[in-house]
């Protein structure tokens, strides 16, 4: 009996993945769970296991293209049906996918907290006034669509979905949106030109986009317009904290970890999260309300081949020194080699961008919604300080605190850095394990 396997639902409103590799060939027999081929999407490398015992009679997709959710991917002949599960269970989320793991081994990923191909997010309810909805129309649309039409103030009953069923995609959202800046519909933000024809003037050179940088240019063009953005540039000495770090830097080296400064701000950000909790908040702007958290988990953006990639480090307030230079060293090898899970990226309130390894005196970094801050890190100086009446050398770090100015005012912000800058200036001594 011939089947056709197509792409199903990937969960966290992702609607789009790369094919990294195909791991099968037109005649191969496989079995149930054996995997097909290695999916990229924008936040993970996922193995694709097959659904069912069988023969591959066609392979319609190859190593490169762009898939989508509903998108056929493999004819399989099937071979005891009897005995598999039905496709309702399947696609009831019953069925684990497997991911690629640091140390490689494969387990189910429902069991690693991962994502799961095959589970579906539930709907969310969607931002239209009911008045505005069509009647006796459902409209078809994940989370992310929905959210991102609600951030952009777009109605989803005009938005034409091209995904299976009719279903609509962020893509879909974006590209409605476009034609409405275009004819000048859509206010709050300036009108999409059309780019010249570059060649004309020399050679140029075309490449697509990868799925990572697709979804971060989504993602900051989301968020610039709606985010009324104001930077909070600031200093720490960091003199007697460097001295320490030095002393402790092979101890914890041999646990596995580096000790590095960003360890010590997200202790110093945890403090000041505590003494200001908006800064540990999320804007409901529909409801006119504020999400305060009660945890402390904080993204710590990664340099890697394919981009930027924020792990988030989970309950900070709970883990001493040695474990986070521990943590913040093993998520920071899986970002670079693409193998972080969903769950390891999901989940952040604030997150900390550190540039002082390549250089620069200062930047501007844009807060990621829905959170409401985010903290730069800039190379530490040596400078000249008048301090107990003489000058002294002393290591000056600069940093700075981006924030959503609809939550948080600038008298606080400032509190905020300075918070930041007095925990890491009176450190007394290193509690590693404490």
């Amino acid at each position: 009996m011939s089947e056709e396997i197509v792409l199903p639902e990937l969960g966290d409103g992702i609607e789009t993945c790369d094919v990294v590799n195909i791991l099968v060939s037109k005649g191969d027999e496989v079995t149930k769970d054996s995997v097909l081929m290695e999916l990229e999407t924008d936040k993970a490398l996922i193995e694709f296991p097959s659904p069912h015992t069988g023969k591959i009679e066609s392979i319609h997709i190859k190593k490169g293209d762009t898939v989508k959710v509903g998108q056929i991917l493999f004819t399989l002949d099937k071979r005891d049906a009897s005995s598999e599960k039905p496709e309702a269970e399947i696609q009831e989320g019953k069925k684990p996918a497997r991911t690629k793991t640091l140390n490689g081994d494969k387990k189910p990923a429902d069991e690693e907290g991962q994502l799961s191909p095959f589970s579906e997010e539930p709907e969310e309810q969607s931002s239209l006034p009911v008045e505005e909805k069509p009647a006796g129309k459902l409209i078809p649309a994940g989370p992310a669509a929905r959210r991102l039409a609600r951030d952009l103030g777009i109605d989803l009953s005009m938005v034409k979905g091209t995904a299976r069923g009719g279903r609509i995609t962020p893509d879909d959202v974006t590209a409605h949106a476009k034609q409405l800046l275009q004819s000048g519909s859509l206010s709050g933000a300036p009108a999409v030109e059309e780019l010249p024809d570059f060649s004309q003037w020399g050679p140029i050179e075309t490449k697509p986009l990868s799925s990572l940088r697709r979804k971060v240019a989504e993602n900051l063009s989301s968020a610039w317009p709606r985010i009324p953005l104001v930077t909070q540039f600031d200093e720490a000495d960091i003199t007697e904290l460097e001295k320490m770090r030095d002393k402790n830097i092979e101890y914890v080296k041999q646990k596995g970890g580096k000790l590095t400064i960003t360890v010590f701000v997200l202790k110093a950000v945890v403090a000041a999260l505590k003494a200001l909790p908006q800064f540990n908040a999320s804007l409901n702007f529909s409801t006119k309300e504020l999400i305060y958290k009660k945890y402390f988990n904080i993204g710590v953006a990664v340099d890697t081949p394919s981009g930027l990639i924020v792990p988030v480090l989970k309950n900070v307030d709970q883990k001493s020194f040695t474990e986070l230079a521990i943590e913040l060293t093993e998520l920071s090898e899986k970002a670079r080699d693409r193998k972080v899970s969903l769950e390891e990226l999901r989940g952040g309130n604030i997150s900390i961008s550190n540039l002082g390894g390549i250089g620069g005196t200062g930047f501007t970094p844009l807060v990621n919604p829905p959170d409401v801050a985010v903290v730069g890190l800039s190379r530490n100086k040596q400078v000249p300080v008048w301090k107990n009446n003489e000058v002294q050398p002393r290591l000056i770090l600069p940093f700075s605190v981006s924030y959503d100015h609809r939550v948080i005012d600038g008298a606080d912000a400032v509190r905020f850095s300075r918070l930041i800058a007095h925990e890491l200036e009176t450190y007394q001594e290193l509690l590693l394990e404490g």
